[in-house]
């Protein structure tokens, strides 16, 4: 693969050094449940939009957007759009499982598909992922597809080839923390040797 291509794989096993922890298997069985300003269903379609300050939670997925629009298929398959308000950018967040850690993503268009377990995030796209509280890694670029089962994402530049700054997939993986070298065996003390005067002087 050459230095400029546009687009790049990582498996998170190995990218985020955290070994085989998957996101939270149960957010997908969950329900869905949606706050917003206003909700427009349209039974024929299974559809349902939902508009203004929209807040969707699902298990321990946090999405928040100005446009929300939720469809379901024959299967009983839960998918999901959620679009920012012009100049923002839309919120995704979830547990991975097992672990103290959380992957989050923004972008103008969050695409949540229930059926494949991914979310594709596009244009200004950012992913993160949090050990705690604390930012560990960060991958920016115009889409970013996240696989749920794999935990392997692709980021994807605004422009294939393009040598723009603007326009480039960027990536800052922290390394695994380092191993702590072994301590030094200590040496055990002399052993105390009997005696059977009394006082450290000899009278004469």
């Amino acid at each position: 693969m050459k230095p400029t291509t546009a687009s790049f794989l990582v498996s998170l096993t190995l990218a985020l050094s955290s070994g085989l922890a998957l996101a939270e298997r149960a957010d997908r069985d969950k329900p869905m449940n949606v706050e917003a300003d206003a909700m427009r269903y349209d039974d024929l379609k299974q559809v349902n939009v939902f508009t203004g300050r929209v807040v969707v939670t699902k298990g321990t997925i946090l999405a928040r957007g100005a446009r929300v629009e939720v469809r379901k298929d024959a299967q009983g398959y839960q998918f999901a759009t959620i679009t920012a308000a012009p100049g923002e950018l839309a919120y995704y967040r979830e547990k991975r499982e097992g672990v103290d850690e959380y992957v989050e993503g923004q972008g103008e268009v969050i695409d949540y598909d229930g059926k494949a377990d991914k979310v594709i995030f596009t244009r200004r796209a950012v992913m993160r992922r949090f050990v705690g509280s604390t930012m560990n890694d960060e991958v920016t670029g115009n889409v970013i597809v996240y696989n749920n089962v794999t935990e392997v994402f692709t980021v994807d530049a605004a422009k294939p080839g393009s040598t723009s700054p603007d326009t480039r997939v960027r990536a800052m993986l922290s390394p695994a923390p380092a191993a702590s070298a072994p301590k030094a065996p200590v040496q055990p003390s002399a052993p105390l040797k009997p005696s059977t005067r009394l006082g450290s002087t000899e009278k004469n």
